[in-house]
């Protein structure tokens, strides 16, 4: 399984160097507040890093507001437990 995981992590890796070098291109971004000239490989890979760590901090927070939920209906009541959900 660790193998695979690894094959699976150097494809994307390589995948990422050939989408870098095949858009090389300075593009020039005005963001009302800075303007930035970076390469379109670059603001993509910053995209795709920016969405993936947005979303895993939705994630937590969600699954953390649930534990926090649950963990004060323990305390409330620790005679009753709240039924196990999905």
């Amino acid at each position: 399984m660790r193998l695979l995981a690894i094959i699976v992590i150097v494809i994307f890796i390589a995948a990422g160097i050939v989408l870098g070098a095949l858009n090389a291109d300075l593009v020039d971004y005005d963001l009302a507040f800075a303007q930035l000239s970076m390469p379109k490989g670059a603001a993509l890979l910053l995209g795709v890093l920016l969405g993936w760590l947005l979303g895993g901090l939705t994630a937590w927070l969600g699954i953390s507001a649930k534990h926090r939920r649950h963990r004060r209906l323990l305390l409330q009541r620790p005679d009753q437990r709240p039924a196990a959900g999905p």
